[in-house]
């Protein structure tokens, strides 16, 4: 599955042929999305435009897309919450989505049937724009363009104040780790990636990597993938030391990627309209197919 954001649709490919199999039609400049645990229901943010740095209103409602029917069944509206971006669910299938606009994050306990959002919460910074999110929903780490802080925050309990920190210029990128005890944030214009203790809210490592890394990813064997957008590479990371391991060039610019464990491999967008297939352990392109304009995130969706 894979967003193509200025052909503003959703699009489904297979992984081996780079076929294209169906797409659905969106509302303009649709952005990160989530699938539930069942892969039954996707739910994407309609951010509404095109990069961070626009200044219209942008979109304010969550289209919760059939991926059995491949339709877009219905829309959450969430007005007057919008830009929504980042989006995520937690092991209940609570869904979870930031205004980017209003520094909110909201909670939809029962999205297959929600039409409104079931409670919210501050993000404590400006210009939300991506969370990690705990896996049984306790806490929430927003990243703030704006006023470049991560901040830690209780979607379930809105009198616990937001813990801020400045990792850096111009947070981004953002992974919990497996054990929920690290955070790892990507700043792309300090060009650095730091490693957050999450209960002190504390950097505990600091390293610089490649020009502009804009999205990190867990990979088998305590190791990080970083997309590095102007730099149009990917590096691999030693998730201890920070330490680059792999390198590899692409011919344009990586937007977003998802991971195969099964096959060691990764697929990521670039702004040239293809996806590339990387083989994780040599850190080779193996495979790449065209697609629609602006593809972004994706997923790895089980053939039913």
């Amino acid at each position: 599955m894979l967003i193509e954001k200025s052909s503003h649709c959703l699009s489904f490919y297979d992984c081996e042929s780079g076929a294209l199999v169906d797409s659905i039609p969106l509302p303009e400049f649709p952005h990160e999305f989530v699938v539930d645990s069942a892969q039954r229901y996707a739910y994407v943010a309609h951010y509404g435009v095109r990069t961070s740095s626009s200044t219209e209103p942008g979109g304010a409602s969550i289209l919760v897309i059939d991926l059995v029917g491949r339709k877009l069944q219905r829309r959450i509206d969430c007005r007057p919450f919008y830009r929504l971006h980042g989006i995520g669910m937690d092991r209940l299938d609570r869904l979870y989505a930031l205004s980017e606009t209003a520094g909110v994050l909201l909670r939809f306990d029962d999205p297959p049937t929600a039409e409104l959002p079931s409670r919210a919460v501050v993000s404590g910074g400006l210009k939300s724009h991506l969370f990690a999110l705990s896996r049984d929903g306790r806490w929430a780490y927003c990243i703030n363009l704006l006023s470049h802080t991560v901040t830690k925050i209780s979607p379930q309990d809105a009198t616990i104040a937001p813990v801020a920190i400045i990792p850096g210029e111009k947070p981004e990128g953002t992974l919990l780790s497996g054990d929920e005890k690290t955070l790892y944030v990507s700043n792309r214009l300090s060009g650095t990636i730091v490693s957050i203790d999450t209960e002190t809210m504390e950097i505990t490592r600091r390293a610089s990597c490649r020009t502009d890394p804009a999205r990190i990813y867990a990979l088998p064997g305590d190791r990080l993938l970083i997309a590095n957008y102007e730099g149009r590479s990917a590096s691999l990371l030693a998730s201890d030391t920070l330490e680059e391991i792999g390198l590899v060039q692409f011919p344009g610019r990586p937007a977003a990627a998802c991971v195969d464990d099964l096959s060691n491999t990764a697929f990521l967008s670039l702004d040239t309209n293809q996806s590339v297939r990387l083989e994780l352990e040599t850190m080779r392109i193996v495979g790449s197919f065209d697609t629609k304009a602006e593809p972004d995130c994706c997923f790895l969706l089980a053939k039913r």
